[in-house]
């Protein structure tokens, strides 16, 4: 006994099939191969902000796990839709999401704002603003402790925790596999 319409149904099939692709997963976040002007790896830094170091005094400004935690459902939604708006390619639906997701972490890199920046690394800032160029060493930081310690202003330091050189900001990414 065979179904009217079978024959179409099951061609249709073998295409969405054939459009589906092989790409698997999408990678959002940091990629090995971006790193800062010194040769800093942003993975490093962005794990640093992440987590945290308490050892080096830097508290966690975490941006990716609330990022995901909120937007998961969404981004589930945004998959189907980029699937249908694909016509069922999955290359170009996983594009789609990798860049919606991109946005979104980059939206939460410029949102946040706690906690605040300790008085030395706004020291180090205007320091870095006076003297263009300027490294910043562990001699630099004890300069900066020196200079908050005999109680000079940090005024005209941008207070904006993870923005300061854009390039965090500018390095998340996405990877179609």
């Amino acid at each position: 006994m065979s179904v009217e319409g079978g024959d179409r149904l099951k061609r249709a099939l073998d295409q969405i099939a054939q459009k589906l692709g092989s790409a698997k997963s999408v990678k959002v976040g940091f990629l090995d191969k971006s790193t800062y002007p010194d040769g800093t790896p942003v993975p490093m830094v962005a794990a640093i902000q992440e987590f945290g170091a308490p050892r080096a005094g830097i508290p966690p400004r975490p941006f990716m796990r609330p990022t995901a935690h909120q937007n998961r459902d969404e981004w589930a939604r945004a998959l189907q839709a980029a699937l249908v708006a694909s016509e069922w390619d999955t290359s170009k639906a996983l594009a789609m999401l990798g860049e919606h997701v991109a946005g979104d972490i980059r939206m939460a890199i410029s949102k946040l704002a706690s906690p605040p920046l300790s008085l030395v690394t706004l020291m180090l800032r205007k320091m870095k603003a006076e003297t263009p160029g300027l490294k910043v060493t562990r001699k630099t930081v004890e300069i900066a402790r020196q200079r908050v310690a005999a109680g000079e202003s940090v005024a005209g330091a941008s207070t904006k925790p993870l923005v300061e050189t854009g390039n965090l900001l500018s390095s998340v990414e996405y990877e179609v596999e």
